[in-house]
């Protein structure tokens, strides 16, 4: 019986990882989780779950779930965030939350001894020198959750790191794959939304479509994986079959195939090195499929991708700079404030007015982020 506290549950991979819990009542117990402005769902959740410990973010919402709920410790804010990551009762967190808010719980799960299923891409992405130095330190595992580094991670099982030559991301292409470039500057909210393989929350939705997402997932790969930008490629395979691949010295690849279900990589990392079954999952079936498509990917088409491995080749603060600066641009872009290819122009910007910083520690990072925030609150009225 596994103990998880779950960071984000009302959010695409937090409902998942729920649906994990709930059919293996057995193998996994919730102990604690975040639901952030949600009290409706905080409030069923706990009813089926009976936590010892709930966190969300408002100071209002959490006293009347307190009211409601006495058997259970209700907190707020980012003392509830970090209550929840380390319960005490808890041996692993899954980090579901978006943006750079996962980061201090996760550095705080780690410190108590957590394994960390880390599907909060920007924990790695903003300080991934900090969290794999902590997690190597404290003697705790670090299992990825998105599909493409759960590939690699699958991929990677009986293997040696030091026979590894590259890793191969794949990534569908997002909502405006078919479209060119001049096409980009008209698409609406609703357009980017539309994902034609995967359900995700609309910050994710939209990272995919300007391929941001493909980039963090480039710098999170760095980290788990120790390898140079140089040894990580990217391609375009739009089935999402392959969901990433290894190549050894001798040329050989490994690569992990699926169906497109996020309750996969969830469930692999919180059953490692072991597998419980997932029976209503679709099977596979390449026959079926008959052909998968690969095309290389096109850095003009796409320069946000560009610009994440231009921010991690930099290193230091310029990849916190990048994904705050991202993350404030996707909101105003979600708010119509700017347009979709407003927002590369506003975190290349952010970017080129930034000092980068080496070896940074947490404060530092956390600096760097707000600024880049600011940053792009002044270019809105200007891009």
């Amino acid at each position: 019986m596994k103990t998880i506290s779950l960071l984000g549950a009302t959010g695409s991979i937090g409902v998942q990882t729920l649906d994990i819990i709930r059919k293996h009542p057995e193998s996994f117990r919730l102990a604690a989780f975040s639901a952030g402005r949600n009290e409706g769902a905080a409030e069923a959740m706990i009813r089926e779950f009976e936590p010892e410990v709930v966190s969300v973010i408002e100071k209002d919402a959490a006293e009347r779930l307190q009211s409601n709920f006495p058997n259970t410790r209700v907190f707020f804010g980012e003392e509830g965030l970090k209550a929840v990551a380390v319960h005490e009762l808890a041996d692993t967190l899954v980090n579901a939350v978006i943006g750079s808010v996962g980061l201090k719980p996760t550095l705080e799960a780690i410190d108590a001894g957590k394994n960390i299923a880390i599907a909060n891409k920007e924990t790695l992405v903003t300080a991934g020198h900090i969290v794999t130095t902590a997690a190597k330190k404290a003697g705790v595992h670090l299992l990825p959750v998105d599909s493409e580094h759960s590939a690699i991670f699958q991929s990677l099982q009986g293997e040696k790191e030091k026979n590894i030559s590259r890793l191969i991301l794949t990534a569908s292409g997002g909502s405006f794959r078919d479209k060119k470039r001049e096409e980009l500057k008209r698409v609406t909210v609703e357009e980017t939304l539309n994902h034609p393989n995967w359900s995700m929350g609309a910050k994710i939705t939209v990272d995919s479509a300007t391929m941001m997402n493909k980039g963090l997932e480039v710098i999170e790969a760095h980290w788990l994986f120790h390898l140079p930008y140089d040894q990580i490629d990217v391609i375009q395979h739009r089935e999402s079959i392959i969901h990433s691949m290894v190549e050894f010295q001798d040329r050989s690849v490994i690569a992990q195939l699926g169906s497109p279900d996020m309750r996969v990589p969830i469930q692999y990392a919180l059953t490692w090195p072991d597998r419980l079954p997932l029976p209503d999952t679709k099977v596979l079936n390449l026959a079926e499929i008959g052909r998968l498509h690969f095309e290389e990917m096109d850095f003009k088409r796409y320069r946000m991708l560009y610009l994440a491995y231009e921010a991690g080749k930099i290193g230091g603060t310029m990849p916190a700079v990048m994904n705050a600066a991202n993350e404030a641009a996707v909101a105003a872009f979600l708010d119509r404030k700017l347009s979709f290819l407003g927002i590369e122009e506003a975190v290349e910007r952010a970017m080129e007015r930034h000092m980068p910083i080496q070896s940074p520690g947490l404060e530092a990072i956390l600096e760097a982020d707000t600024q880049a925030r600011e940053t792009v609150s002044s270019l809105l009225s200007r891009i």
